[in-house]
């Protein structure tokens, strides 16, 4: 015969959710914003779907590929495997909120200078993780970039120019 423990209470600060859609209060871009979705909706549906931010891609939909890639309070984030409700009170970053006062930011320039999109559905979030490592390392080594991309997969094999674009836009931002 089987038998089963109850489980442990939750612990105060552990909110139960569902069912039904609840309240999430985050940032995107710099704006506040409030949702009211599914506990189960992931960051990269809550951004395409409820905010019309259709730059953040979904691909594999399991984090196994990066496209999906946002910053969450400055580091990157594979966004399908995010919660929504998760970043309540956060900061979200996408690919659209790199650009400021209408320029773009200089991964964006240099992806297109080194021609680093090809069929571009990786671009974004190799955009995002390329721009995520400046943020922390302004004079990142070869090495560097390649273990920054080393979960984005691009199908179309572009990381030489990835990689270049990458490099290059560091030395213009240091300039």
């Amino acid at each position: 015969m089987l038998s089963f423990t109850a489980a442990e209470p939750a612990p105060a600060k552990t909110a139960v959710l569902g069912p039904g859609e609840t309240e999430v209060k985050f940032s995107v871009n710099g704006r506040p914003r409030t949702l009211w979705i599914e506990p189960r909706t992931t960051l990269a549906d809550a951004l395409r779907e409820h905010l019309n931010l259709t730059g953040t891609k979904v691909v594999c939909d399991r984090g196994s590929c990066s496209a999906c890639t946002v910053w969450l309070d400055g580091k990157p984030v594979n966004s399908c495997m995010t919660l929504a409700v998760d970043v309540e009170g956060r900061e979200v970053t996408t690919v659209e909120g790199l650009a400021k006062d209408g320029e773009l930011h200089p991964v964006q320039e240099a992806f297109i200078e080194h021609d680093a999109t090809m069929c571009g559905f990786c671009t974004p979030g190799m955009v995002m993780s390329c721009a995520g490592l400046l943020e922390r390392n302004a004079n990142p080594s070869l090495a560097d970039v390649k273990t920054a991309t080393s979960g984005n997969l691009c199908r179309c094999g572009t990381y030489p120019k990835v990689f270049e674009a990458t490099l290059a836009a560091a030395k213009k931002m240091n300039k």
